[in-house]
């Protein structure tokens, strides 16, 4: 089991401050964080033959990736913070705070960083086949073939994955940004969970913490995405979203489809009601495929995104039921919770505001990919929903 050391500085409030203090302290609480290997600008810039546009391989909300080759031949993906984000600067804080000490099969791997100048860069390992969300759920882009074995396994890595980061790492730490762009694949179809921009920290006696809402449409909880109630739970929701797509090849909400069709949980749900869970998988399977074991894992789809928290199961859970350890069978399973039910009204979960920009490249995510912000009346009622774009995966393509 891992541990966390001190990784910030504690402050007391301050003046206002001068344009620059911002990124002097900065480097300080980068300078604090222990087990991060430090970057020049000047190293990365050769590695990806200075930033050039045919070594891009990403665009998001708060910068750019680039494909990189260290000196030693390493290849890496350069993840450049862009100087107009400041909300990108506290999730590039983040993002180092929550894995610079953990490392695991199904994680992505950190290997630096870069706090040069005004320059704000991460360095990670390069993985080959992109996300899933590009990869499987995007629309026929890709050549890669994804049997049943590979879904297995995929659904499974992610799951320990998430296993480790709830109940190994202490403190556990919750995503709060599981979703299909945010899954890469390694030259072997392995997952890595990447993203940690979002992540909270949970102390071992902490059951729940009341924050903002940070995440994506379509993957929220919705006793997060409206209380703002937020624990490991939340991530077990999210996952089991991911598992019905990933098993479907679709995207949780498609709106191009009629209005029966479009949400992937309410179908799931009514099929689960009628015995025909069988219908939901994807149909480029052509039958190759365990039908048995297909609608295991839908189930399991739906016992993750049940309406009470409670009565999802843990992650560790989650990996004895795929694998097999626990029969599916035997559990009972509610109603799954959907966010538009609560909200009164069926929720366009694709819509963003005018002044976001969509994720580029990123055709399969009909769901959208933007962080809901709430805002409530005197009663606490949820009276407005708009959008913020959170970094896109570190592979979501432009082309």
């Amino acid at each position: 089991m891992k541990c966390f050391s001190s990784f910030f500085k504690k402050r007391n409030a301050t003046p206002a401050r001068r344009p620059d203090q911002s990124n002097v302290e900065l480097d300080e609480d980068v300078s604090s964080i222990q087990n991060i290997k430090m970057y020049t600008y000047k190293e990365l810039r050769v590695a990806t033959e200075g930033f050039s546009p045919d070594n891009k391989v990403g665009e998001g909300g708060f910068g750019s990736v680039y494909k990189g080759t260290l000196k030693d031949g390493t290849l890496v993906a350069i993840k450049v913070l862009s100087s107009e984000s400041r909300q990108g600067v506290r999730e590039f804080l983040n993002e180092i705070k929550v894995i610079a000490d953990i490392e695991h099969d199904n994680l992505v791997k950190l290997y630096g960083c870069c706090v040069d100048g005004k320059h704000r860069i991460l360095v990670y390992g390069y993985l080959e086949n992109n996300s899933l969300a590009q990869t499987l759920l995007g629309g026929g882009h890709s050549s890669i073939q994804f049997n049943w074995h590979a879904r297995r396994e995929i659904c499974v890595g992610i799951a320990k994955g998430l296993a480790y980061l709830h109940e190994e790492v202490q403190p556990h730490i919750v995503h709060r940004d599981i979703k299909a762009s945010n899954v890469l694949l390694d030259r072997y179809l392995k997952p890595k969970i990447s993203d940690f921009g979002l992540a909270k920290l949970f102390p071992p006696n902490m059951t729940h913490v009341s924050t903002r809402v940070a995440g994506t449409a379509g993957y929220l909880a919705p006793e997060y995405a409206i209380r703002g109630h937020l624990n490991r739970k939340a991530d077990v929701y999210s996952f089991g979203v991911l598992v019905t797509e990933i098993v479907s090849g679709r995207s949780n909400t498609n709106r191009k489809l009629p209005a029966e069709e479009r949400y992937l949980l309410e179908k799931a749900w009514k099929l689960h009601e009628r015995g025909e869970l069988a219908q939901l998988a994807d149909a480029s399977l052509d039958g190759d495929c365990d039908v048995e074991e297909v609608c295991k894992y839908l189930k399991v789809g739906l016992l993750c995104t049940q309406d009470m928290p409670k009565l999802r199961p843990t992650m560790t859970t989650v990996v004895k039921m795929l694998t097999g350890e626990i029969d599916v069978n035997a559990e009972k399973i509610s109603r799954p919770g959907l966010l538009s039910e609560f909200m009164g009204i069926k929720v366009d979960l694709g819509h963003t505001s005018t002044a976001d920009k969509p994720n580029i490249g990123d055709t399969s995510d009909s769901a959208g990919t933007a962080r809901l912000c709430n805002t409530s009346d005197s009663s606490g009622d949820i009276t407005t929903s708009y959008a913020t774009m959170t970094f896109n995966s570190i592979y979501d393509r432009s082309n």
